[in-house]
């Protein structure tokens, strides 16, 4: 979910859901015994994207993979934690995000477009400093060429995840064969050729398996994933026994390199029962209310807060507490706009029959009556900000040009001293490379903090639109949309933007309603700016996902081509392809009111997907077997061990026929199975310890049940109206207050690389991303 800070507001004000994960510690622990954690859980799902990153490219540079294999070492080596951690009962479900919907392409467009631009600064100012260290005279180990340097290979199509899917099937062999632990669980992988992003692959699984006759009320899930939206997609479910799983963030002094990363559940339902009393809605009067639909609500106001698919509006920002804002409108406000937000119970019913958009207008022109307090007073910090930020790199920009002097006399003495002494011995010399190493090292990433972080760098853009002033509202059209009349253009961009809304409330709860469908603009409408919203009419064509070549060429940026087929890379990089403009080397980002370039907007062109689709056609008969198999949908993969009555069905089954689970044989789990093909590895051994493999698909889609299920057993609840903090919105606390109470969050904003920019689209400045000599 694109809402950065999004978690540490959530347990911030609602702390009682963190319940910490204790972790055994034995090489062999038997996950059949008890469970050292008080939640006993059936269900273990892990959102693998979640564990490939980190395992590809750590926060410890000195542990930092070289090769595949170590990168795939790493991955067993986490879900072996995870596992120890969690001891399902009954299955795990891995999920690798496969082919993404359009609507999220456009986010991961920009994310893989910035990440090559600074992988090339890199290198560049790497090559910089290897010279200078050799004009110092100071010898430094020969630079690195790892094999898993270009993370951007972690996308559906790649060889990479071809052969991650494949060493993750020899992995999950591996632990149902000989590892009690493991013996008497259904594995179910769902890899990159599989459609889908990983966690809605899982919340589908989820949704589906409710709808079974015979299903359990009180399944235990546990879900392990980094991203914000996994709170959303576990409340979506209605679930209340779910859990979601998270290492704990800390900083690397506060992490001892020797001690074991913690981890922390959060506990769905606890926060449930905080937003009972959260969102209590008071003197309902003639509404009959109901809980799980102030869920459903709660869930679409935080959608406005961010999401992945459509930039946030300008007034909502999560660090100056804007949940907050829209929960207090929505409170205080409900018996005006009339009650309920959403129907979720019509999610399927076709067009916005699930959305009471009169009442959405209302709800959402409501916050936009709060954005001219919150401009003013967010460019009232800002000012001072920059002041302060400006002196000290003023400061800063003195100490280093002193340093640099002494730096210099000293590397100077110490060349000479090498020179005139010749008889230093071979380990001095061996321990004075390395230390030279580490200089640059050291070097490097504070020269990359510094073209990272705007401010460090010296650059103070100039406030163009000046939000909060008169005539802002103009001015930033002008200058985001590039209109000079808004009128028109605000009512388009305002009925594109519902109908992103809309989008993304309707695939949270059932799934893509459309593959093709994407918010065409890089900013957001001002909430005060939702009139006439009524009048629009969805038409969303559900359509078919794009081939893994297809997103590749859609995502990636010209220095990624190699991870695509040659004749496809040749589309990004030949100044002749049809569709070369879709690659430019050099682009802008909008940095306004920004301190870091991660935090800018990429203004990327858009992919015209019919154009693109045009030229990849052309090429599928010149694939290779193995490239056409990684350009090719699959399907989910089911493991049991072969002792197992599950297993002796599957054995049964005929090929390319599916057979329906039974589920007094899957410990509940339905579904369909198929047998495999030869191009999936499985063991038929006659020996019942072997464990074999089936093609999986998902039970029927019978009717989406909206609420609690009939049979579900809770505890008594311990959350009381005393646990609920007292909301002061941000705007309205004085400067003393706000200084205390989100010290830590605007210390994160502007020290870190967590959370959005402090201060929106405040300020309009951009700087142009170029290649060669990145200065």
């Amino acid at each position: 979910m694109g809402v950065p800070a999004f978690y540490k507001w959530l347990v911030s004000k609602y702390e009682k859901v963190i319940v910490k994960a204790r972790q055994d510690t034995g090489e062999t622990e038997d996950a059949t015994l008890s469970n050292s954690n008080a939640q006993v859980f059936d269900n273990l799902y892990l959102d693998l994207n979640g564990v490939i990153h980190p395992c590809f490219r750590p926060d410890d540079d000195d542990s930092t993979p070289t090769t595949i294999e170590e990168v795939f070492h790493n991955v067993f080596e986490h879900i072996d934690r995870l596992f120890n951690i969690v001891k399902p009962r009954k299955l795990v479900y891995m999920a690798i995000d496969g082919v993404a919907p359009r609507a999220k392409m456009n986010q991961q467009r920009s994310r893989r477009f910035r990440s090559a631009k600074d992988a090339e600064i890199r290198e560049w100012e790497e090559n910089r400093l290897r010279r200078q260290f050799e004009l110092d005279g100071k010898q430094v180990l020969p630079k690195r060429e790892p094999d898993v340097s270009d993370s951007n290979v972690i996308t559906p199509g790649t060889e990479f995840m071809h052969r991650l899917s494949r060493a993750l099937q020899d992995y999950i062999f591996e632990k149902i064969t000989h590892d009690p632990s493991w013996r008497n669980i259904m594995v179910i992988l769902s890899d990159a050729n599989v459609s889908g992003e990983g966690e809605h692959k899982i919340t589908s699984f989820i949704r589906r398996q409710r709808t079974l006759q015979d299903y359990d009320p009180n399944t235990t899930h546990c879900l392990y994933g980094l991203d914000a939206d996994l709170i959303m997609l576990a409340l979506a479910t209605h679930e209340p026994h779910f859990s979601i799983l998270r290492e704990v963030a800390v900083t690397a002094e506060q992490q001892p390199k020797s001690a074991a990363i913690p981890f922390e559940f959060v506990d769905i339902r606890l926060l449930r029962e905080y937003l009972e009393h959260d969102l209590n809605i008071q003197d309902p009067k003639e509404f009959n209310i109901e809980f799980e639909r102030i869920i459903d609500d709660f869930i679409f106001i935080c959608c406005l807060a961010g999401n992945d698919f459509l930039p946030t509006l300008p007034s909502l920002q999560i660090h100056e507490d804007a949940v907050d804002l829209l929960m207090t409108v929505y409170k205080k406000e409900f018996k005006n706009i009339g009650g309920y937000l959403v129907d979720m119970s019509k999610v399927e019913d076709g067009e916005a029959a699930f959305v009471k958009l009169s009442r959405v207008e209302k709800f959402i022109l409501l916050v936009g009556t709060y954005e001219e307090k919150i401009f003013t007073k967010r460019s009232e910090i800002r000012e001072k900000v920059l002041r302060r930020c400006m002196r000290e790199y003023e400061q800063s920009k003195q100490e280093e040009e002193n340093a640099s002097s002494a730096q210099c006399y000293q590397s100077t003495s110490a060349s000479v001293f090498l020179c005139e002494n010749p008889t230093v011995s071979a380990d001095s010399e061996e321990q004075q490379i390395m230390q030279n190493t580490k200089e640059l090292k050291e070097q490097l990433n504070n020269c990359m903090k510094r073209k990272l972080d705007l401010y460090r760098g010296g650059v103070f853009p100039n406030d163009k639109v000046k939000l909060g002033t008169q005539g802002w509202k103009e001015r930033y059209y002008k200058v985001k949309f590039s209109v000079e009349s808004i009128e028109s253009k605000r009512k388009e961009i305002v009925n594109k933007y519902t109908e992103g809304l809309l989008w993304v409330l309707k695939y949270y709860y059932s799934g893509v309603p459309s593959w093709s469908w994407f918010y065409p603009y890089n900013y957001a409408p001002f909430a005060s700016d939702f009139r006439g919203v009524t009048q629009v009419r969805l038409n969303f064509q559900k359509g078919v996902p794009l081939k893994p070549f297809d997103q590749l060429l859609a995502v990636l940026p010209p220095r990624s081509a190699h991870a695509l087929p040659k004749s496809y890379s040749q589309l990004m990089v030949d100044e002749r392809s049809n569709i070369i403009d879709f690659y430019p080397h050099n682009f802008e980002v909008d940095t306004d009111g920004k301190r870091f370039m991660w935090q800018g907007t990429l203004k990327l062109p858009f992919i015209d997907e019919a154009r693109l689709l045009t030229e990849s056609r052309k090429l599928e008969k010149e694939l290779t077997e193995e490239e056409a198999i990684r350009n090719s949908i699959g399907s989910d993969l089911l493991f049991v061990a072969g002792s197992t009555k599950l297993a002796a069905k599957i054995r049964s089954s005929r090929q390319n026929v599916a057979n329906k689970i039974e589920i007094s044989i899957s410990d509940g789990i339905g579904g369909f199975v198929r047998l495999c093909t030869e191009d999936v590895k499985v063991d038929f051994e006659s020996q019942e310890d072997f464990a074999i493999c089936a093609y999986y698909e998902l039970p029927g889609g019978g009717k989406r049940i909206p609420g609690l299920l009939h049979g579900l057993n809770l505890p008594e609840k311990t959350i009381s109206g005393d646990d609920i903090m007292e909301t002061t919105l941000w705007h309205e606390r004085s400067q003393y207050e706000s200084k205390f109470r989100n010290a830590n969050n605007y210390h994160n904003t502007w020290k870190t690389n967590e959370g959005s920019s402090s201060f929106g689209s405040s300020s309009c400045g951009s700087v142009i991303y170029k290649g060669g000599g990145v200065g």
